[in-house]
């Protein structure tokens, strides 16, 4: 304490000190619950340990613990991206300590984009309660989260302009959505008034609060689609956009997406548009020689010497 006071050095601060001010300061993050249960996990690690105290050598020993448990990488870089952000708020922002220590990621392996075909669609409708197939056609039809579905209120609709919003706090990216409507959506929506004075969805008189259910689960082993999760919903409506020719940049607008790299996981799934730069390949009639295209197809003697 003299030291502070007499010389202006920092008190050294410790990690729960740390935590317990970033909570203060994030009341409405939405991955709250799930940050709060990746810190108590690292508690016995950090606990009452100094914020200098903390190296890389430390947090590779909590990233390698969390291994063995037998989680994912992904998981782990999830719990070990919220030690960072502690870390980084503490060196930058709070000035606790001179510099954050290195926070080593996992590899993760890319996973491939899940979506439905048409046909699964329609097999996998044919099997859901109602509720649900309200729900997962106006996810089809919107590309909505699932939190936004459920969370869906009547004032957040305007049906004769054909349109719907998100407010800010319910967005993942934290900034508000206008959502078209198309005729399926509208369609759905109809179906639902008068069910519910405030939420649009709605199972037995009460607000749909979850869809990913046991009748969800049920439904996907009874038509034989595996490996899909409700997630894979908006997965799907960005497919379905891109292979009806839908361009990245309407389709980032229509998602929400604040990253453009979140819209080009689809572009592989429409290359038509590189089609008019394949075929350039077919004005060389010859090369060398011999024959090799011609735009109509058909032979034609070189106009080369």
């Amino acid at each position: 304490m003299w030291r502070v006071t007499q010389l202006g050095d920092k008190p050294r601060r410790t990690w729960k000190e740390a935590v317990v001010r970033w909570f203060q300061e994030n009341q409405d993050k939405k991955s709250r619950i799930d940050d709060k249960r990746h810190i108590q996990w690292v508690d016995p690690f950090l606990h009452d340990r100094f914020l200098d105290e903390i190296n890389r050598e430390l947090l590779d020993k909590i990233s390698t613990a969390k291994l063995k448990t037998g989680v994912k990488p992904a998981t782990v870089n999830r719990m070990m991206e919220v030690i960072r952000v502690i870390l980084n708020r503490a060196a930058r922002e709070w000035e606790w300590i001179d510099r954050a220590p290195y926070v080593r990621m996992l590899k993760e392996p890319k996973r491939r984009i899940r979506w439905l075909t048409h046909n699964e669609a329609q097999r996998l409708l044919a099997v859901l309660p109602e509720h649900l197939v309200a729900t997962v056609k106006f996810s089809l039809a919107t590309g909505l989260r699932e939190a936004n579905v459920t969370g869906l209120e009547w004032s957040q609709v305007d049906l004769t302009r054909r349109v719907a919003w998100i407010h800010a706090d319910q967005a993942k990216a934290g900034k508000s959505i206008g959502v078209p409507l198309n005729n399926d959506a509208v369609v759905v929506l109809r179906a639902q008034i008068g069910k519910h004075p405030t939420a649009v969805f709605t199972y037995k008189g009460n607000p749909v609060k979850k869809c990913n259910t046991k009748l969800w689960r049920n439904a996907l082993v009874e038509v034989g689609i595996t490996d899909f999760r409700w997630h894979d919903l908006r997965h799907t409506w960005a497919s379905w956009h891109v292979q009806n020719g839908t361009p990245l940049y309407a389709l980032q607008e229509l998602g929400g997406w604040s990253d453009v790299r979140m819209v080009q996981r689809y572009a592989h799934l429409a290359p038509e548009h590189l089609s008019k730069y394949a075929d350039k390949l077919c004005a060389l009639s010859e090369v060398g020689g011999t024959l090799l295209a011609t735009p109509d197809h058909r032979q034609q003697k070189s106009s080369y010497r």
